[in-house]
């Protein structure tokens, strides 16, 4: 069995403040870096545990460049750095017999804990035909085109119930429940990984229920910025549709083109 995990750090448990915990610069990253190598190595575990022979962990937060490989599991590799062409998905492919996200968040304009979708500075909404969605459902989209289930969502209770929504059969591991955006009831690190390898073992146990995420084609994926001036931008992109004066649309008959599209019309938006 061959495994492909994208892990984040907003959703990890401990991890409230995106100032001082998400960032290079921040007083806490260094702590925050430590207890998201902590629960990827967890699920690396319970892979391992459940029959996984080769495991590839993308790092998939901000620079890119956060899991200490010093102190990662030994069954895993390490992809890390940015850019990156799949962003959050490098080095998926049809290879693969199942995805987990280790510590994703929910959607922007949810309850969870640092809630926000690619761009908290930019992005208000994100459609995929029409379906609103997250980072849990624009990277599930990914791995569906290459025929890849997501088995395994990990991060607080508002983020489980939105990869429940959208994916029915998925499990997910709750690490921490949301107060509010900037704080959460946590689980000490020993909890978390108990939990955490508990969940991989059974969703990895319970692969044959499992079903890749499809879109049907042409794929639309249609953004509503948090301001006109940045869909301004982002309309630069050809081939875009301007539907109002913050919501842009990109069109394409495949998924990965739709996305590159996203892609691009965020990046544009910004400068």
């Amino acid at each position: 069995m061959k495994v492909f995990i994208s892990c984040d750090i907003e959703g990890v448990s401990g991890v409230v403040d995106s100032r001082d915990q998400t960032s290079s610069e921040g007083k806490d990253y260094q702590r925050a870096r430590e207890l998201m190598t902590q629960e990827v190595n967890s699920v690396i575990e319970g892979a391992v545990q459940a029959g996984a022979k080769e495991i590839l962990v993308n790092d998939s937060h901000g620079s890119m460049r956060n899991i200490l490989i010093e102190k990662i599991h030994p069954a895993a590799t390490l992809l890390t750095g940015s850019p990156k062409p799949l962003s959050m998905m490098q080095g998926i492919s049809e290879e693969f017999d199942a995805c987990i996200f280790v510590g994703y968040h929910s959607r922007m304009g949810s309850p969870g804990v640092l809630s926000h979708t690619i761009s908290g500075a930019s992005v208000a909404d994100i459609w995929v035909n029409d379906i609103l969605v997250g980072e849990t459902g624009i990277n599930a989209g990914i791995a569906g085109f290459y025929g890849v289930p997501v088995v395994l969502v990990c991060g607080d209770d508002v983020l489980a119930q939105e990869a429940k929504q959208l994916l029915p059969h998925v499990h997910t591991a709750v690490v921490k429940e949301a107060v509010g955006r900037y704080a959460a009831k946590c689980l000490p690190p020993q909890k978390v990984k108990e939990v955490l390898i508990k969940s991989t073992i059974q969703a990895l146990e319970s692969i044959e229920e499992a079903v890749p995420w499809l879109l049907e084609s042409p794929v639309t994926f249609k953004i509503r910025f948090k301001d006109s001036g940045l869909a301004e931008g982002a309309a630069r992109m050809p081939y875009t549709e301007v539907l109002d004066p913050r919501t842009v649309s990109f069109t394409a008959d495949d998924y990965m083109t739709a996305f590159m599209g996203l892609r691009s019309m965020i990046a544009l938006s910004r400068g």
